[in-house]
């Protein structure tokens, strides 16, 4: 059993509220565990059993029609900062069959010919799944704004339409997680790095990555933007310092445990008399 534990929930020290500023977090810190990677790591190891159940129990609840209730967690981050850890060793802990996942990429043609909603609104989690979004419609308010792929005008209309969109799929009774992975520019240098100094690690480096990192300023601010404007108490935005793998895992996995302990989903109770069918079993 893990020695260390959480000294602060992380659903209340990492959330963005009202005065945040993204320029004051240190990406390298692990607020509120108190613990080093090795007891991290046990903690997560432990934790996941939590998870594990909890998800399970959603899954069950929505296959008898009792449960309506999903969770979508929105991971977004600078490249590097760990989002595919974060599905590979938190939501890789729990039964994939109770997982939608969906990486947006560039839009094609069609999505184009759409709102920039549409195209999002598509994958969102079904009753009883763990939606998990690797990017996002975030995309249209970040590199929308700093690589200026529509006008002034268009990005103040996201905003406002995510608000709305997000409350609306909060009402249906989706949980809404949403991640901002927050690596220093520093540690992202030393990943990239690494990608281009193993032989197994360069099908993951993007020359792209260099020239947005060139536009990091940009980024951090239209970052500080998104939050300021969609931060919503249906829809909060958590900020997870990432430099520490084992740190933004183990947080992540507390953020989506919180989520889930909020719905408290319940075993589902047998539409049939359980005593006689152990009765029939036993006399087949």
């Amino acid at each position: 059993m893990a020695t260390h534990t959480w000294t602060t929930e992380p659903a209340e020290l990492l959330r963005v509220r009202e005065g945040f500023s993204l320029a004051d977090v240190d990406a390298d810190a692990h607020p509120g565990f108190d613990g080093d990677k090795s007891s991290g790591t046990a903690l997560l190891e432990e934790r996941e059993q939590r998870l594990d159940e909890l998800q399970e129990r959603l899954f069950a609840a929505s296959r008898v029609g009792d449960g309506h209730d999903a969770v979508l967690l929105v991971l977004q981050a600078m490249d590097t900062a760990g989002k595919g850890g974060i599905v590979r060793h938190v939501v890789g802990g729990v039964d994939p069959q109770g997982v939608d996942f969906a990486a947006f990429k560039a839009p094609t043609e069609q999505e184009l010919a759409h709102d920039f909603l549409w195209r999002v609104e598509k994958r969102l989690p079904r009753p009883g799944m763990i939606g998990v979004f690797d990017r996002s419609h975030y995309e249209d308010v970040l590199i929308g704004r700093v690589r200026a792929l529509a006008d002034e005008s268009e990005i103040e209309r996201r905003y406002d339409a995510i608000i709305d969109f997000e409350r609306r799929v909060a009402a249906s009774g989706t949980r809404i997680v949403k991640v901002m992975l927050h690596i220093s520019r520093d540690e992202q240098k030393e990943r990239l790095m690494e990608r281009l100094e193993r032989h197994d690690k360069h099908w993951k480096y993007n020359p792209g990555d260099v020239d947005e990192r060139m536009l990091w300023d940009d980024y951090m601010d239209a970052y500080q933007t998104a939050f300021d404007r969609t931060s919503t108490p249906e829809a909060p935005w958590y900020v997870v310092p990432a430099d520490r793998k084992w740190y933004a895992r183990l947080a992540v996995q507390e953020l989506l445990i919180d989520a889930l302990e909020d719905i408290d989903p319940q075993w589902p109770l047998a539409d049939y008399d359980v005593e006689a069918e152990k009765k029939r079993l036993a006399a087949s």
